[in-house]
């Protein structure tokens, strides 16, 4: 019996958990204006930066019609909220080689809200 409860109390922890990606898209978008001055949510629109339309499931270094950084072409990276979370973090230390000269996101919550702005509004 003893093990049926601990088993039950442990899924409805982890079920019943927020998620550590779940951010708040319209925090999100404020964050994203340290953003847009190099990306756009467009599909096919590039600035300084490749756009960010679909950029969740994409290759890194695959969008048409921009330039990557050798680094970001070669990489192994599928963007996803954990790439994604570690790419904003530091992005010079996550892809070593990379052109993107943003220092990055210090807090977790901040990554998490950009992250589900992109989410929300680039698919």
């Amino acid at each position: 019996m003893r093990k049926i409860f601990l088993l039950a109390f442990g899924a409805a922890l982890v079920l019943g958990a927020p998620s550590a990606m779940a951010g708040d898209p319209v925090a999100g978008k404020k964050i994203f204006k340290k953003c847009k001055a190099c990306h756009t949510l467009k599909a096919g629109k590039k600035k300084i930066g490749p756009s960010l339309f679909g950029v969740i499931g994409r290759k890194a270094g695959t969008a048409k019609k921009f330039k990557y950084s050798k680094a970001m072409r070669k990489s192994d990276v599928t963007w996803d909220d954990a790439s994604l979370d570690a790419f904003l973090k530091k992005p010079k230390k996550y892809m070593k080689g990379t052109r993107m000269s943003f220092p990055g996101l210090k807090k977790q919550a901040d990554r998490d809200n950009v992250i589900a702005y992109i989410k929300e509004n680039a698919q």
